[in-house]
C-alpha cells in the first residue's frame, strides 16, 4: 500500500465532521482565564470579561454545530451568573480553611488545594450545563480532572460550603445531589449501580444530605440511595441503600496477629 492509499484510507475513516480538537485547548484557555478573572488580584476584571466574551464566541462557533441553534447569545446570561458562582466558591474556600488544620491561609486554599480547583471549575461548568451548552461544560470538568484527579460531572448538583480533602480519585456522577456543608475525602465514589444507555434521563447517582462526612475510598451507589443528614460514612464503606440521618457507617477490618514459630 503506497502513501496515497494510506492517506485516502485515513480520510475515509475520519467520520466526525465536527470533531475539532482545537475546541479542547480553547476550553482550557477559557477555564484558566475564568479562574484568574474571579480570583487573581492582578487580573483586571473588565478587560478580562471582554477577553472571555471573545473566547466564548469562539467556543460557541466550535461547539454549537446546529446553525439554527447558536450559543453565542448565552454569554450575557452566563455573565450574570458569575457573581453568584464567585460567592459560592468563596464559601467553599472558607469551609476548607475552617475544616482543615493543615491550611494556613485562605490564599493557600485558592492556590494550592486541588479539591478547591476542581470545585471551582465544576461550578463554572455547571451553569453552562444548565443552559444546555454542548460539550464545553464536560471539557471544562475533564480539564480539571486531568489537573487534580477529581472527576465531577458538570450535571451534578452541589450545595454550599463543599469540601473535598486531598482530592485525588474522587468521582461524582451526573445526577448526584450534594446538599450543604458536605465534606468528602480522597477516593470517594458517588456512582451508579450499573451502566445502561436507557438510563440516560433517570437519576442514577446518590443524594447526600446536609452536614455529611464521607471518608476515604467509600463507595456510594444508586439513584435511590440517600445519605441522611449529619451522618458519617467511614473509609472503604460500600453502600447501595439509604442511610438514616445521624448515622455512622463503617467497615470493620478483620485483624489477625501473626505469630512466628520459635519466638518467645
Amino acid at each position: 500500500m503506497d502513501k496515497d492509499d494510506i492517506v485516502r484510507k485515513i480520510k475515509d475513516h475520519k467520520k466526525q465532521p465536527n470533531l475539532r480538537f482545537r475546541l479542547k485547548t480553547e476550553v482550557e484557555k477559557f477555564s484558566n482565564k475564568l479562574f484568574l478573572c474571579l480570583f487573581d488580584m492582578e487580573t483586571p476584571v473588565e478587560p478580562s470579561l471582554l477577553e472571555l466574551e471573545a473566547q466564548f464566541t469562539s467556543l460557541a462557533e466550535l461547539a454549537c454545530w446546529d446553525p439554527e441553534n447558536s450559543c453565542k447569545e448565552l454569554w450575557g446570561q452566563y455573565l450574570e451568573k458569575l457573581p453568584g458562582i464567585l460567592e459560592k466558591l468563596n464559601l467553599d474556600a472558607e469551609a476548607i480553611a475552617d475544616c482543615d488544620p493543615a491550611s494556613l491561609s485562605l490564599e493557600e486554599v485558592y492556590m494550592a488545594y486541588p479539591g478547591f480547583y476542581a470545585i471551582a471549575i465544576y461550578r463554572l461548568a455547571h451553569e453552562l450545563y444548565n443552559f444546555g451548552f454542548p460539550l464545553v461544560p464536560r471539557l471544562m470538568t475533564e480539564y480539571a480532572h486531568s489537573k487534580t484527579g477529581v472527576d465531577i460531572n458538570p450535571g451534578a448538583r452541589i450545595g454550599n460550603s463543599f469540601f473535598i480533602d486531598h482530592a485525588t480519585g474522587v468521582v461524582i456522577g451526573e445526577t448526584a445531589v450534594i446538599r450543604d456543608h458536605v465534606k468528602i475525602y480522597q477516593g470517594v465514589t458517588l456512582g451508579a449501580l450499573y451502566v445502561a444507555k436507557n438510563l440516560e434521563k433517570t437519576k442514577r447517582h446518590p443524594t447526600i444530605e446536609n452536614n455529611v462526612t464521607i471518608y476515604a475510598n467509600a463507595t456510594i451507589l444508586g439513584g435511590n440511595t440517600i445519605i441522611g443528614e449529619n451522618s458519617i460514612i467511614g473509609g472503604n464503606a460500600w453502600i447501595t441503600s439509604s442511610v438514616p440521618p445521624n448515622s455512622t457507617v463503617f467497615h470493620t477490618p478483620e485483624i489477625k496477629i501473626k505469630t512466628l514459630p520459635n519466638v518467645p
